[in-house]
């Protein structure tokens, strides 16, 4: 192929091999995505409607669980067509499209995360400037560059991967993403490394902040009875979702990077699923459940339910 307007149409070969069990896996599958609907939207109707839980710190978790939402439906709703079909393509623009949802989701995942983890430090670490720092203000733009910068970010790299003369079609995986469709491109070029190498780094500084946050909130949190208390009230479930979405991503970056290819398909597909399954059902489970706030008002509603 010439250049990149002679394609048309991506194959994804992921699911090749399984159609004896396409049946089944559509059943898991959709039962997966109800629940990631149903756990993320329960957190986000939650803290919509109850007005004691318009604070920084359950805002942040609206914005993860609204992302969560946004990230899989760039993957499942595809991924169930694909089970039902014997042929598993994609348009070019729908390629590019699923890689920049999955790509933009899991860096503001990391985004939001990392300004979870600075209200829990202000909130502990510098409690009698709490209300002068994470201010309502302050928080809409925080809000904002957080969805904002993922977003530009990941538009200068597709953008990066749109414009490569590609020769060929194939994507060895159930979904697209960038890296994959730039191995696709007929001759490498500088921009195609520094951008991701910009990214990864920029997020893996992102991780570093975390670290360096939960290094002082421990200090902080140990000498006291209520400090360890509210650690473990509002800090463990976020360091619990911060290990989940740190794990599942990079099993899915080295295993692109370093995978075995004698690996049956079937964990090859887990593997890849691990960070659009994992984190968006986990996380508002974690948070649902150790959060008191949230858990007293679903439980209230529950009642009111039950009792009518």
């Amino acid at each position: 192929m010439d250049n990149n307007s002679v394609i048309t149409m991506f194959t994804l070969s992921g699911l090749n091999g399984m159609a004896n069990y396409r049946g089944t896996l559509f059943a898991l599958t959709l039962l997966c995505y109800c629940v990631i609907w149903l756990v993320n939207l329960t957190i986000i109707v939650v803290i919509i409607m109850d007005k004691s839980l318009h604070e920084p710190m359950y805002i942040f978790l609206c914005n993860l669980c609204i992302n969560g939402l946004y990230g899989t439906t760039g993957f499942y709703p595809k991924f169930l067509i694909d089970l039902l079909s014997t042929t598993h393509v994609i348009s070019y623009a729908g390629c590019f499209l699923q890689g920049f949802v999955l790509h933009s989701s899991a860096c503001a995942d990391f985004s939001l995360l990392a300004l979870m983890a600075f209200d829990r430090y202000v909130a502990i670490c510098r409690p009698l400037v709490y209300h002068s720092v994470m201010t309502k203000q302050r928080v809409c733009l925080f809000v904002f560059f957080a969805w904002l910068i993922p977003f530009y970010l990941m538009f200068l790299s597709s953008i990066t991967t749109l414009i490569s003369k590609l020769c060929g079609s194939h994507i060895p995986k159930i979904y697209c993403v960038n890296t994959l469709i730039g191995n696709l491109a007929c001759s490498a070029s500088i921009a195609k490394i520094i951008i991701p190498a910009f990214n990864y780094t920029f997020y893996f500084g992102h991780v570093i902040f975390v670290v360096w946050s939960y290094i002082y909130l421990i200090r902080a949190c140990r000498t006291s009875k209520e400090g360890r208390s509210k650690f473990m009230q509002t800090c463990l479930p976020h360091l619990i979702s911060l290990i989940v979405v740190v794990v599942t991503l990079l099993f899915d970056l080295l295993y692109m990077r370093f995978g075995s290819q004698t690996l049956s398909q079937s964990v090859k597909n887990f593997m890849a699923m691990e960070f659009i399954l994992i984190p968006p059902t986990i996380n508002p489970l974690i948070y649902g459940f150790k959060l008191t706030k949230i858990r007293n008002r679903i439980q209230s509603f529950l009642n009111c339910k039950f009792h009518s």
